[in-house]
């Protein structure tokens, strides 16, 4: 597989992975922009894992100390205990939506007309909800009625342009949380969603006797896990003084300039 192709999957997925602009968007883009052929879902597993070793590497102190709350039950560290119920809530939506969407058959899914109106939509909810006055500061002030709120948004995920970090990043300010709160919970999130994606992936994969290209898979794993990182950081500290204007009008222009290149007969209407 050429080594051009390997860097810029590592490269889309590693920095709009964590980003409210759509990893998946990006992606499917790709061999309508730049000439390659689809990359296939070997790859695409392998910077999903990428990614999911970075957010690991960013929150360890938040994983070790919810997987050791969930181990002691709870009893000893009811606060990440209960942190971690509310990943669990918010995960249960769309796991179930996930697997029946990824044996259906929906055609809209696969049209450049969804991926921009998606960018469109969700850019514009996404500057409403960081209109919203933040009135909870941490995570601690989570309650079981926003995880449920916030799952249920992540279906949303599911449609091409939604964005998966920005749909759940959206549900939290609506809610009042800040914007470090809410990315950081965004993050949190995607910890078993990644994950689950990846594992449903990959018994496709071995269904299909497809489980070849594997140093290629290997240097997309780690250039994607190392591109990720760095735009996680850049994207906290950012939200530490700024707000999601920057990806507002991002977006904006993606959805706009795709509608634009429709409208001309420039692109194929078929992502796939």
């Amino acid at each position: 597989m050429p080594l051009g192709l390997l860097v810029l999957v590592a490269f889309i997925q590693g920095i709009t992975e964590f980003l409210p602009v759509s990893s998946s968007g990006h992606l499917v883009l790709l061999p309508l922009v730049s000439g390659y052929a689809y990359q296939g879902q070997t790859i695409d597993v392998a910077a999903h894992v990428g990614t999911l070793l970075a957010v690991l590497i960013y929150l360890r102190r938040e994983v070790l100390a919810i997987s050791i709350a969930w181990l002691g039950f709870g009893r000893r560290d009811p606060v990440n205990g209960w942190l971690g119920l509310m990943l669990v809530v918010a995960t249960i939506p769309v796991i179930i939506a996930g697997y029946l969407v990824n044996y259906a058959t929906l055609d809209w899914l696969d049209l450049v007309q969804t991926l921009a109106v998606a960018n469109l939509f969700f850019a514009g909810l996404l500057w409403l909800a960081d209109r919203q006055l933040p009135h909870r500061d941490t995570l601690d002030h989570m309650h079981l009625r926003h995880a449920v709120i916030i799952g249920l948004a992540q279906i949303c995920a599911l449609v091409p342009g939604t964005s998966r970090s920005g749909i759940t990043m959206t549900a939290a300010r609506f809610l009042g949380f800040d914007r470090v709160t809410s990315a950081r919970f965004s993050l949190l999130l995607s910890l078993p969603v990644i994950a689950g994606a990846g594992l449903l992936k990959t018994k496709d994969l071995v269904e299909a006797g497809d489980m070849a290209l594997g140093v290629d898979a290997l240097l997309v794993v780690a250039l994607s896990a190392g591109l990720a990182l760095l735009a996680i950081r850049w994207m906290m500290q950012w939200l530490a003084k700024a707000s999601f204007t920057i990806f507002v009008y991002y977006r904006l222009a993606l959805g706009g300039l795709l509608l634009a290149l429709l409208a001309i007969g420039a692109i194929n209407p078929d992502l796939v």
